[in-house]
C-alpha cells in the first residue's frame, strides 16, 4: 500500500510540471499581455493629449516618444518579462532568485566604488564596486563582506563611458515557497485575492455535491427497484428533462420565476448574500436565514447537472448486481429481499460512483463561472475566467495550480473511496 501510494505522489510531479510548464509558456507568448496592455494604454493616453503614437512594434524597439526607453525598462522588469522565459518559469516555481527593490545606478567614467541606500526605508548602505575592465559590479556590506542577497548589474554605457546599471535584492519566492504572486489587476497578493471567492464556491459546491448524492443515491436505488413502473418512467422524464437544462439556464428561469420578475417573489435576486449594510445588522439567527435563502437556487442550478448522471448510473448498477448469479444464490438459500439487496448488492453498486468521487471533487473546487454570473456571486470560477480576460497571469497560474492539485489528489481519493466499497481491491 505504502508503495503504491508513493508511486502516486511521484507520478503528480511530472504531471504538475508538465501542464504548468505548458500554460505558463502560452500565457508568456499570447498575445495582449499585461505589458502590451500597459503600453496601449500609454498610447491611447498620448493620443488623447494630441501626440503621435506610434505602434506596439514601434515602442517595443524604443522607437516611439511616447514610452522611452529606461520606461520601456522598468516596465518589462514590473512584469517580468526582461528575463528568458525558462527562467521566469523557474522564478514562478521559486527555484530561481527573483529580483526586487530595484535601485538604480550610476557610474562616471572616474568612479570605482559608490555607496548607495537600499531597502525599508532605504536603511541599509551598501558598496558597489565596479571592476573595469569586464565591467563587473560586485556588492559589498557595510562591514565589507560580499552581500549574498543584493546584487548589481550594468545596463549600458553611455559614450562618455558613464555606466547606467541597477542594484537589486534577489530571493527565491515562488509557489514552492508558498508565494503564488501578486495581481496585476488587484495589485494584491493572490492568495488575498483568491480566499474570500475560494470559499464562495467551496459553500456551493460542497452544498450541492451533499445533497446530489444523499437524494440521488436514494432515487436511484427506488427506481431499479421499481424498474417499469410508472414511477421508474415519470422520473425518468423529469431527470432527463434536467439534464437536457443547462444549470446556468436553469438558474435564469429560476430568477425570473422567484426573484421577482414577473411571477413570484420568493428568493433574492443573486448575490451570495445581503449587502454588507444589511449583512451586519443581522442576528446569528438572521444571518444564517439569509444565506440559506440567498443559496437555494444557486445549489439546485450547482447540483443539477451531476443529479441525472448520479442518479442513472445508480440505477443501472444496482439492476446489474441484481442480475448477478450471487444474488440468485442468496435468494435461493432463503435470504430474505431487503437483506440481499442493502447488504450485498447496493455495496458492489456503489463501485462506479466511488470511482468517480475524485473528479467530481475537482469540479466541485473548480466552480462554475457561468453559474456565479447568473446569480452574480463572486465566486473562485467567476475569478479565474475573469482572469484569463483579463491576462492577469498570476491568478490564472494559480488557478492552474490549485485545479491541478485538486485534480490528482481528488483520483488519489477516488482510489481510496474504491478500496473501500470493492473488498476486492488491493494497493499492491
Amino acid at each position: 500500500m505504502t508503495t503504491y501510494f508513493l508511486r502516486r505522489l511521484l507520478l503528480i510531479i511530472p504531471t504538475f510540471l508538465g501542464s504548468t510548464i505548458l500554460v505558463f509558456t502560452i500565457l508568456q507568448m499570447a498575445p495582449g499581455g499585461p505589458l502590451e496592455q500597459q503600453i496601449q494604454r500609454l498610447q491611447m493616453g498620448a493620443a488623447s493629449e494630441g501626440e503621435a503614437a506610434g505602434s506596439f512594434s514601434d515602442i517595443m524597439s524604443g522607437g516611439s516618444q511616447v514610452l522611452p526607453e529606461k520606461a520601456l525598462k522598468e516596465l518589462k522588469r514590473f512584469y517580468g518579462f526582461d528575463k528568458p522565459i525558462y527562467q521566469r518559469y523557474f522564478m514562478w516555481l521559486g527555484v530561481w532568485p527573483r529580483s526586487i527593490a530595484h535601485r538604480d545606478l550610476e557610474f562616471s567614467p572616474s568612479d570605482t566604488k559608490i555607496e548607495k541606500r537600499v531597502g525599508k526605508n532605504a536603511g541599509k548602505i551598501l558598496r558597489v564596486d565596479i571592476l573595469r575592465d569586464g565591467e563587473n559590479l560586485t556588492v559589498y556590506e557595510k562591514d565589507g563582506s560580499p552581500s549574498l542577497l543584493w546584487k548589481a548589474d550594468i545596463e549600458e554605457t553611455d559614450e562618455d563611458g558613464t555606466m547606467h546599471g541597477v542594484i537589486y535584492q534577489t530571493e527565491f519566492s515562488g509557489i514552492m515557497t508558498g508565494n503564488l504572486g501578486k495581481s496585476y489587476t488587484y495589485q494584491q497578493d493572490v492568495v488575498e485575492v483568491m480566499k474570500p471567492r475560494f470559499k464562495i464556491s467551496l459553500f456551493f459546491g460542497l452544498i450541492g455535491m451533499f445533497l446530489s448524492y444523499i437524494v440521488c443515491i436514494p432515487l436511484g436505488i427506488r427506481k431499479a427497484l421499481k424498474h417499469g413502473s410508472p414511477f421508474d418512467f415519470v422520473s425518468s422524464v423529469v431527470i432527463f428533462v434536467t439534464y437536457s437544462i443547462p444549470g446556468w439556464a436553469l438558474g435564469g428561469v429560476f430568477l425570473v420565476l422567484f426573484g421577482g420578475g414577473s411571477f413570484w417573489d420568493v428568493f433574492p435576486l443573486g448575490g451570495f448574500r445581503s449587502q454588507m449594510e444589511v449583512w451586519e445588522t443581522l442576528s446569528l439567527w438572521g444571518k444564517v436565514v439569509d444565506q440559506l435563502h440567498h443559496a437555494v437556487l444557486p445549489i439546485i442550478a450547482w447540483s443539477i447537472a451531476s443529479f441525472t448522471t448520479l442518479t442513472v448510473l445508480m440505477k443501472n448498477s444496482l439492476l446489474e448486481q441484481l442480475s448477478q448469479d450471487y444474488i440468485r444464490t442468496a435468494f435461493a438459500k432463503g435470504i430474505s429481499e431487503k437483506r440481499v439487496v442493502w447488504l450485498h448488492a447496493i455495496r458492489n453498486s456503489v463501485i462506479p460512483l466511488a470511482s468517480g468521487i475524485g473528479h467530481i471533487i475537482g469540479i466541485v473546487f473548480a466552480g462554475s463561472y457561468l453559474i456565479e454570473k447568473v446569480f452574480n456571486i463572486d465566486g473562485f470560477g467567476r475569478l479565474g475566467f475573469q482572469a484569463v480576460m483579463d491576462r492577469d497571469y498570476p491568478i490564472t497560474l494559480a488557478f492552474l495550480v490549485i485545479g491541478v492539485l485538486i485534480r490528482l489528489f481528488g483520483n488519489i481519493l477516488s482510489d481510496i473511496a474504491l478500496a473501500t466499497v470493492d473488498p476486492r481491491i488491493r494497493f499492491k
